[in-house]
């Protein structure tokens, strides 16, 4: 930032780490606006030498990303003013005024501008709506969300993760989102699915996603999906007591009851089998030591969790445990034990049954009872 300074430039850190520095939280990524041209702030980085590299991420839209020594990026954006935009994009036009790059932010929250010394410019006047925790548009919300309609789906995640809990969202923005969740249909399903695993991994998300479901804007995306199997799952989830993470995204996204909702977020294949897997697990009446062994304690807890949750059922400590000793088990017999007398397909379906009875016996038949059984 002195490096601008001394080019004769502005530099603040701007939007979500002036926020949550404000607020306390710990601040993962930082971002910094800059009167200065792109090409200009290439220059900039470029002379600061040991090390530092500026890499042309988005220049065309004013971004370049400065890289430091140590590989920690920093995205540094020209203050810019949209010229036009169609619900998904925008065309900007670069600006040497703060107070334009201010107006085209989502949220007055989003809006504060930190210098080097830690002055902190708030062109939008978002302080009391952050003192309130209290989510709201800049300007008027249809225009805002007429810019980016996903900002619909950000001004819920952001009620969830940083607004007054109990509060409810802001009404004018939740009106202006119900009235134009139509718009959402233009958004990529992969921007939609980011926004929604996000607002599913706050604490609790299942207010704001009763919220959505009540104003319609979750059907748009998810056809189908409802909150209350989600409300029961987070509130089992503060009562287990296990040694393996409790809230799972993956369970949660099963949770709403959305046949294609890895399809219509463009989730990641890996995370797709995981809720095809808790859907069926929890559907199903396999026990739980069962699942522990199958499935590994963590997923088996998931797997439970979304059960007594589609039931309305209370967590029951034993089968945690159950499912524990399950995952720590190790089948006795191999293949070698039952050869040569099979071979093949038999040989398989024959280690196939046996395990089927070690499982069943609760992992107590031993290797000699299990070879000998007819």
């Amino acid at each position: 930032m002195a490096a601008f300074e001394d080019a004769g430039q502005q530099i603040h850190a701007v939007g979500g780490c002036v926020r949550d520095t404000a607020l306390g939280r710990p601040v993962h990524d930082v971002d910094l606006s800059t009167d200065a041209l792109p090409r200009v702030s290439e220059q900039i980085v470029a002379g600061l030498g040991q090390g530092w590299k500026a890499v042309p991420t988005g220049i065309d839209h004013g971004t370049i990303t400065a890289v430091s020594p140590t590989g920690r990026p920093y995205e540094i954006t020209t203050f810019r003013t949209d010229v036009e935009t169609d619900g998904r994009h925008a065309t900007v036009a670069f600006s040497t005024q703060l107070s334009d790059d201010a107006m085209r932010r989502d949220f007055t929250i989003n809006a504060f501008y930190a210098d080097r010394t830690g002055r902190v410019q708030d062109p939008v006047g978002g302080s009391a709506d952050l003192q309130a925790r209290r989510i709201r548009f800049i300007g008027t919300p249809e225009a805002r969300i007429k810019e980016d309609y996903l900002r619909i789906l950000r001004f819920f995640r952001f009620t969830a993760s940083h607004g007054a809990p109990g509060a409810g969202p802001d009404v004018e923005g939740l009106a202006a989102c119900a009235a134009l969740a139509e718009g959402l249909e233009r958004i990529s399903r992969e921007r939609i699915g980011a926004e929604m695993t996000r607002l599913l991994a706050v604490t609790d998300p299942a207010p704001v996603v009763g919220t959505m479901e009540q104003s319609g804007v979750l059907w748009r995306i998810l056809p189908g999906a409802g909150v209350r199997t989600l409300s029961v799952l987070v509130h089992l989830e503060g009562t287990v007591q296990a040694q393996v993470p409790v809230a799972d995204l993956a369970t949660r996204l099963a949770s709403l009851g959305c046949d294609e909702v890895a399809e219509r977020l463009r989730l990641s294949k890996a995370l797709a089998r995981k809720i095809e897997r808790v859907t069926d697990a929890a559907g199903s009446t396999m026990p739980p030591h069962e699942l522990g062994y199958r499935y590994g304690a963590a997923d088996a807890l998931h797997c439970l969790l979304l059960r007594w949750a589609t039931l309305t059922a209370p967590v029951d400590q034993d089968a945690i445990d159950d499912a524990t000793r399950g995952a720590g088990q190790n089948f006795p017999v191999a293949a070698a034990d039952l050869m040569p007398q099979y071979q093949g397909r038999a040989l398989g379906d024959r280690l196939q049954r046996l395990e089927q009875l070690w499982i069943d016996s609760r992992f107590t038949l031993t290797k000699v009872e299990l070879v000998s059984h007819p």
